[in-house]
C-alpha cells in the first residue's frame, strides 16, 4: 500500500461483510439511494457498491480520519455508484440529505452515547418513504436472554472505554425506532453472536 494513501482497514469487516451483504440483498430496494451512517473504514461501502451496482452508495461519517479513509478507498476503486463521502454526525438536527431510499448503520449504536440512536431513528423517519427499512447490524442485548461470553466481555470494555457506550437493549431500540414511525420488520441470527435489526418506515 502507498505510504501516502489514506485507506484503513478493519478486521471485522473482512469477516462480516459477506454475511451482511447476503441479509442487505434480500431487504434492500432494488435500485436507488442507500445512505450509511458511521462507515467507518469505508470497506463495506466499497463491498457492497460494488456488489449492488444498481444502488447508490452513500457513506458517511462524523471523524475527519473516517472520511479521509472512505475517500481513497473510494478513490482506489473508482466504483460510479460509490458516492463521496459525507461528513454527518446521527446527533445532528440537520443532516446533509433530506431523502434515501434505505438507511444502513453497521456497528455503530453500541460504540456512541445513546443519543447517537436516537438521532438515528429521528433522521430515518424523516428521510425514509413508506416502507424503506433501515438496517441496524451488531451484538444487542435481549431481555432475560443472557450475554454470550464474548458479548459480556466487549460490553464491559465498551463501558470502561466510555461509559455512555454499551450494548443495547433491543427492545428499548425498537420503543425509540417506534417513536419516530419505524416498525421491526426483521431480526436475523448473524455470526460471532451478532444481529441484523430491520426497521421499516410505516
Amino acid at each position: 500500500m502507498p505510504a501516502d494513501d489514506d485507506r484503513r482497514f478493519a478486521p471485522a469487516t473482512a469477516r462480516n461483510r459477506r454475511p451482511i451483504l447476503e441479509v442487505l440483498r434480500q431487504v434492500l430496494p432494488a435500485e436507488g439511494l442507500v445512505l450509511e451512517l458511521a462507515s467507518g473504514t469505508g470497506e463495506h461501502a466499497v463491498h457492497f457498491a460494488r456488489a449492488l451496482p444498481a444502488l447508490a452508495w452513500q457513506p458517511t461519517d462524523p471523524s475527519p480520519d473516517a472520511l479521509s479513509s472512505i475517500a481513497a478507498w473510494a478513490a482506489a476503486e473508482a466504483l460510479p455508484n460509490l458516492r463521496p463521502p459525507l461528513q454527518l454526525d446521527a446527533t445532528d438536527e440537520a443532516w446533509p440529505l433530506d431523502r434515501a431510499d434505505a438507511l444502513a448503520c453497521i456497528n455503530m449504536i453500541h460504540i456512541s452515547p445513546w443519543e447517537a440512536t436516537e438521532g438515528l431513528m429521528r433522521g430515518a423517519g424523516r428521510l425514509l418513504p413508506s416502507g424503506a427499512p433501515l438496517y441496524l447490524y451488531g451484538p444487542f442485548r435481549r431481555g432475560a436472554r443472557p450475554l454470550e461470553p464474548s458479548n459480556h466481555a466487549f460490553d464491559l470494555d465498551l463501558q470502561r472505554r466510555d461509559p455512555r457506550w454499551g450494548l443495547r437493549e433491543l427492545s428499548e431500540v425498537t420503543r425509540c425506532a417506534a417513536r419516530h414511525g419505524l416498525a421491526p420488520s426483521d431480526v436475523v441470527e448473524m455470526p460471532a453472536n451478532n444481529l441484523s435489526v430491520v426497521f421499516r418506515k410505516a
